[in-house]
């Protein structure tokens, strides 16, 4: 059996649709920072995954 540990490092919420205005001038868009976020997580989970044997 393999089982993966993974950090307790809370995944980012994806933004409401309210809280974006959609004219494309922010900057940084609320959509990017989660973008952003989002791939820190991941990676961050992908580097402190255990696999037990």
């Amino acid at each position: 059996m393999q089982l993966n540990i993974l950090p307790a490092v809370a995944k980012p919420e994806k933004p409401k649709p309210d809280e974006c205005c959609g004219g494309g001038s922010c900057c940084p868009c609320v959509r990017d920072e989660y973008k952003k976020q989002l791939a820190i997580w991941k990676r961050e989970n992908e580097q402190h995954a255990i696999t037990i044997k």
